[in-house]
């Protein structure tokens, strides 16, 4: 899991003139920290050291250190609001989290062993990614950064589904809990398909090499 940390200030200005100033001066990020047995705590964040932290993967599926003016906050992001068309977030929910209490977060699936993935390179499939991330309960200590979809093996016409995941010690997935139905596929491999052009301009080669022939 890797170690983020970041430095807040209490928010104290708020409402919507307050969060329009704020985006004007274009230096911080509007935030909150809610959830356990402490009230919500507006705060804002460094712009530049926020911005850096969002450009990793992981930083959206680990533990988070903010420090709120001395103060030690652990927890998890919840959700960015963006601006409909400027490059920028607006706001950011963080949710607290508890040692003693599990937690359930999307983490993202990474797929490996394409290049030798049975199904592509001997049988000439197509591999088709069908999930990009999942969703899994588990306490803090154990939650990892991502998940493996070890591909090597699959071959031409087969699935792999949740249920097919190597799960680390204390994690579940969600989605299980609810039943055999939604084991749902996360990755694939078909045959290629051919379009009606391409049927059409092999029948066109193979009628002139036979006029050629005549």
């Amino acid at each position: 899991m890797s170690d983020y940390k970041l430095t807040a200030n209490v928010r104290h200005d708020l409402g919507k003139g307050a969060s329009r100033r704020l985006r004007r001066a274009n230096e911080q990020v509007a935030a909150i920290i809610y959830g356990g047995e402490k009230t919500p705590q507006p705060i804002t964040l460094d712009k530049a050291a926020f911005y850096k932290a969002i450009e990793d993967e992981a930083f959206f599926s680990s533990i988070i250190n903010i420090d709120v003016e001395g103060s030690n906050e652990q927890v998890v992001i919840r959700d960015l609001q963006r601006h409909p068309y400027k490059a920028l977030v607006t706001h950011a929910d963080f949710l607290r989290v508890d040692a003693t209490h599990e937690m359930t977060l999307h983490v993202p699936l990474h797929v490996v062993g394409e290049d030798k993935c049975k199904g592509v390179k001997d049988e000439g499939g197509v591999l088709h990614v069908l999930a990009t991330d999942v969703e899994i309960s588990c306490l803090p200590k154990n939650l990892p950064e991502y998940l493996e979809v070890d591909v090597t093996d699959l071959e031409l016409g087969s699935t792999l589904h949740l249920s097919d995941l190597k799960l680390p010690e204390g994690v579940t997935l969600v989605a299980l809990t609810h039943g055999e139905d939604h084991d749902a596929g996360i990755v694939s491999v078909t045959r290629p398909t051919v379009s009606a052009s391409d049927t059409d301009e092999e029948g066109t080669e193979s009628g002139e090499e036979e006029g050629s022939a005549e």
